[in-house]
This record gives C-alpha cells, structure tokens and sequence, in this order.
C-alpha cells in the first residue's frame, strides 16, 4: 500500500511541485507550443490532480481520471500542441514529483525506502495511465478532423 504520508506531503505541496514544473517547461526548449500556454492554463489541470492525488489514485476513480485527460488530450489537439510536447509535460511531472518526496523525506529506515520506492512505483503507473488517455484523446480528436476534411 502507498504511503499516506508521502501522498500527503504531495497533496499539501502540489503548488509548489506545479510551480518547479512550469519553470521547467519554461526552460525547455523542445517544447516550443506548451511554453506558449498561460501560467495559468499549465498550473489549472496538474495542481487539480495533485491536491487530490488521493482522490485520483484509488481504482474506483480511474474512469473519471480516464475520461479527463481525454478531454485534455482533445484540448491539446485543438491548440495545435504536438503530442509528444504533453506527454513530456506528463513526464516532468512525475519526476519534479519524485524529486521533491526524496528532498524532503529522509529515508533512514527499510520500511521509509520501501514506501518511497512503492511510490515511484505507483506514481509510474499512475502517470502511464494518464499518458495513455491523454494520447486516446489526442488521436481521437485527429481522426476527427481527418474524417471531417476527407
């Protein structure tokens, strides 16, 4: 099981975690058209997701999250953002994440390293699921727009 401490150290943190992962996207130059967003825009979906990272990590929420990030996935498409540039956005997200449990908790023990390392686990898999549907989003929203041009 994940740990509560550590999700709660996101949760009661996310907008700082946000704030290093919009500095990030700033800095990166491979992501031209997401630079190009609002603070705003950047901040609005993932300080949702991560104060209620509870929330969205339990099975039972995993249509709503689904059917989410499609919708964000069709929003990206309809602002001309290449796909590879939110699924980077996605990824930098879980690693600025990550960085910030291990800054701020001090493994010392077997049971703290386990609960870290279940938490890179979890997160992985969370974050997979999100690039999943952001893609379904995404290519739906293309084909879309093929069918409606053919």
């Amino acid at each position: 099981m994940i740990s509560g401490k550590l999700v709660h150290l996101i949760e009661t943190h996310a907008s700082q975690i946000i704030q290093r992962v919009v500095d990030q996207i700033r800095r990166e130059k491979d992501m031209p058209h997401i630079r190009a967003l609002l603070d705003s825009e950047l901040r609005e979906w993932n300080l949702e997701l991560l104060e209620g990272l509870s929330h969205w990590l339990s099975p039972s929420n995993q249509e709503d999250l689904g059917n989410r990030y499609e919708r964000l996935g069709k929003l990206r498409f309809e602002q001309d953002i290449p796909l590879h540039e939110s699924v980077r956005g996605l990824c930098l997200m879980r690693e600025i994440t990550l960085d910030f449990v291990e800054e701020h908790v001090a493994s010392n023990s077997s049971v703290e390293l386990y609960a870290e390392e279940e938490l890179d686990r979890r997160l992985g898999f969370f974050f997979d699921l999100l690039i999943t549907h952001v893609v379904r989003g995404y290519e739906r929203a293309l084909r879309r727009a093929v069918s409606m041009t053919a």
